[in-house]
């Protein structure tokens, strides 16, 4: 299950196709002000799931880059990620966000220890997704993939979607919803967060595809 940043980079890359960034988000409005509450994310510690104990970690450079990048190189990953190529394609995208204001955290998702997935989360109602549908103030967007083939097509990303979106339902209060918004082409991953909770929305014509507008509302949020 692969998904993608929304809106990607046009400079050409490697291999003439635009490369995929995370959008720059410096100076966009932010509605209904409030904290960035990414800062803390580090701090919201494990979850337990079906599959075993999971956990967020924020990206560290250079130390997760040849990780990162073999994953990027997969070409399952590569058909919705578009960033395959030397370790420097990867480095110029997480650097980014590295780099910004803390509306967007890459982070390496863990489970029972072992890294297996890749995460973005982010400010959606400070990206410039916001302007392709009625975003609310604090809406918290998520981007995955899961990193070892094996971890693949067996469930997991669901399970690890819906542990991640209570996470965030529970730890931000300022959050009402999660939204995603993978490729209408990727089935298997728009299946999986049906799964987790979220609802198809609506289709939404962004640069660079065609995507499936995911919600997770906050009353899913288990009592």
């Amino acid at each position: 299950m692969q998904g993608q940043p929304a809106h990607p980079d046009q400079r050409p890359g490697r291999t003439g196709r635009p490369g995929r960034h995370p959008v720059r988000v410096r100076g966009h409005p932010q509605p209904g002000g409030g904290p960035l509450m990414l800062d803390d994310l580090p701090g919201w510690g494990a979850v337990p799931t079906p599959a075993g104990e999971f956990r967020l970690n924020p990206v560290r450079l250079p130390a997760d880059l040849e990780l990162l990048a073999g994953w990027m190189n997969d070409p399952e990953v590569d058909e919705f990620w578009e960033l395959a190529g030397p370790p420097a394609v990867t480095e110029r995208h997480v650097r980014a966000q590295l780099d910004g204001d803390g509306r967007s955290v890459p982070c390496l998702g863990l489970l029972d220890g072992a890294p297996m997935s890749y995460w973005e989360v982010y400010r959606a109602d400070l990206d410039p997704l916001a302007r392709h549908y009625p975003a609310r103030p604090h809406d918290t967007g998520v981007h995955l993939l899961l990193g070892p083939a094996a971890s693949r097509g067996r469930g997991l990303g669901a399970v690890l979607l819906a542990a991640l979106a209570d996470l965030i339902l529970g730890q931000y209060g300022h959050c009402g919803r999660i939204v995603a918004e993978p490729d209408v082409r990727n089935r298997r991953s728009v299946r999986a967060f049906e799964r987790a909770g979220f609802r198809a929305a609506a289709e939404l014509d962004l640069p660079g595809k065609r995507a499936a507008l995911m919600i997770r509302d906050r009353d899913l949020l288990p009592a």
